[in-house]
């Protein structure tokens, strides 16, 4: 694999200096793409670089990923319109242990040209501020560092010496990585360019060496907004913090005209295997989404969350679903429905004399509003109790309901779907 030449037809290559693509083909290179543990999760949107490094190894070349406990204390101006709230060590500390993690799953760690994972930490724990101002904030000037975008876009609504001083941090990180790892190359999203070519400088100043720089564009949807994110938030790779199922709805609900180059950026399928997938399915969209959820969510996730996936939609999507199928789901699965649909937590106890199926509606929740209207909708066929119709107003629910021990499922018409949890 030709690194330079798979980006360009994944349409994942914005810009590169001089001579960068002459440079690796002169046998393996290492490069690095830094990120700063200011969430403990990383998102969707950090899947690019990740995808960058990954393709990078593939190619034979060395990633390294640069964990920013010392970037992520000072903050990121780039593509930022205010300063950004400080976080403590501590929480700093704890979100890169867990973004490291997760790196883990994607790199590999271990052959000929394993990846390696450094934390830019290290290069300041020992350096006091004159050492910081002599040996690092001597290298440029303020002029050259205010020519950069991350600088002039922030001058109107202010800009503090700390994050200014960003640029030098990240240019420093690259000078370090050149002189311990023989790092060469730096790449990024686009709106890191000026940061990255500052590092660039500074090891041309500092070290009368080469180093390269390399970016991608900044990903957005058809509509224009950034992506990663959903009408509820970021799309976190943590299960913890978005869940596989909204992590593979994610992908089933993106616009039909992103799945081509969602496809290019995220697959790691060769361009003849999508090109002929792309033609096959061009009048199905719909599959098309089904196979990208399908293979970012065994990849990012696991294989036993994709089943999970998949349990939790038969249950949600397929009028078909059976008592026995509900029955066998995960534990998983049956908790990530109680997070997809409206849920109601009862005690246990009041199980074990059984409860009336009317004063479960409407007395102890609230899925209907009065014994009048739940017996209304129980004489029309509108009320389910795990999956089978409820045909009596004097039925009882009681510990033998209860699925997995602890849930039961309420439905009242086609869409309406609740989960008891009992505890």
């Amino acid at each position: 694999m030709n690194f330079f030449e798979e980006l360009e037809w994944r349409g994942m290559l914005h810009d590169a200096t001089p001579g960068t693509k002459e440079a690796m083909e002169n046998g393996a290179v290492t490069a690095y793409i830094g990120f700063d543990p200011t969430a403990k999760s990383l998102t969707i949107g950090n899947y690019v670089q990740i995808m960058l490094l990954t393709l990078f190894q593939r190619s034979g070349h060395n990633p390294i990923v640069l964990m920013g406990g010392a970037t992520g204390r000072i903050g990121d101006p780039s593509g930022k319109d205010k300063e950004r709230q400080l976080k403590s060590a501590e929480e700093l500390d704890n979100n890169l242990a867990k973004q490291v993690e997760q790196m883990k799953k994607f790199l590999d760690f271990d052959g000929e040209n394993a990846a390696k994972i450094v934390n830019n930490h290290d290069f300041y724990k020992e350096m006091n501020v004159l050492d910081f101002l002599r040996n690092v904030g001597k290298t440029l000037t303020v002029n050259y560092m205010m020519s950069k975008d991350s600088v002039k876009n922030r001058l109107e609504s202010g800009l503090s010496f700390t994050e200014f001083s960003y640029q030098l941090l990240q240019a420093y990180d690259f000078q370090c990585l050149y002189e311990q790892y023989n790092c060469t190359m730096q790449m990024g999203g686009s709106d890191q360019w000026g940061n990255i070519t500052s590092g660039t400088e500074f090891i041309r100043r500092n070290t009368d060496g080469k180093a390269y720089a390399a970016t991608t564009p900044l990903l957005t949807k058809s509509d224009g907004k950034k992506f990663g994110k959903s009408e509820e938030g970021n799309i976190w790779m943590d299960p913890d913090m978005t869940s596989p199922y909204k992590f593979y709805q994610f992908w089933i609900n993106a616009d039909d005209a992103d799945i081509p180059k969602f496809t290019r950026y995220f697959t790691l399928h060769t361009k003849e295997e999508i090109e002929a997938r792309e033609a096959e399915l061009a009048d199905d969209p719909r599959m098309l989404k089904k196979l990208l959820a399908e293979e970012l969510t065994r990849r990012i996730h696991s294989e036993e969350a994709y089943e999970s996936v998949l349990q939790v939609s038969e249950i949600l999507f397929n009028k078909k679903a059976s008592n026995d199928y509900l029955k066998g789901l995960s534990l998983e699965a049956l908790e990530t429905i109680s997070a997809e649909v409206a849920s109601f937590e009862l005690n246990k106890a009041d199980l074990l004399d059984s409860i009336n199926i009317v004063d479960l509606l409407c007395e102890k929740t609230d899925i209907l509003t009065s014994k009048g209207e739940s017996k209304r909708a129980i004489k029309n066929n509108a009320i389910s109790v795990n999956k089978i119709k409820v045909t009596s107003d004097e039925m009882d629910v009681n510990i033998t309901n209860l699925i997995k021990e602890g849930f039961i499922m309420i439905e009242n018409g086609k869409k309406n779907k609740y989960i008891l949890i009992f505890k």
